[in-house]
């Protein structure tokens, strides 16, 4: 089994938004493959939304409830790539060999 500080944060919310963790000695694992297909699609997203968000900037008659909705979904996706980042970042770290 996985150690504890082996778990992976998992690119989506558990109950009441917690972080939500897979342990696995399986990284080709179903849910690890799932967790890297929503990660992928999540920095999707985000890219996309980014790109909206611009457009929608530079646009001098833009609907203030149109700008209002895209700051909410941006929000939602600078949470969930700050999430993927943590994610990424921590595997990194337990993948490093430690040095004495």
């Amino acid at each position: 089994m996985t150690a504890p500080n082996e778990l992976r944060l998992l690119p989506w919310p558990g109950p009441e938004g917690k972080p939500c963790y897979l342990s696995t000695d399986d990284p080709g694992g179903y849910m690890s493959r799932l967790a890297e297909d929503v990660e992928a699609i999540q920095l999707g997203t985000a890219a996309d939304l980014l790109e909206e968000v611009s457009e929608a900037l530079d646009d001098q008659d833009a609907d203030p409830n149109d700008l209002r909705r895209l700051g909410h979904d941006l929000t939602g996706a600078l949470r969930n790539v700050l999430r993927v980042a943590a994610s990424r970042g921590h595997r990194l770290a337990a993948s490093e060999p430690r040095r004495i």
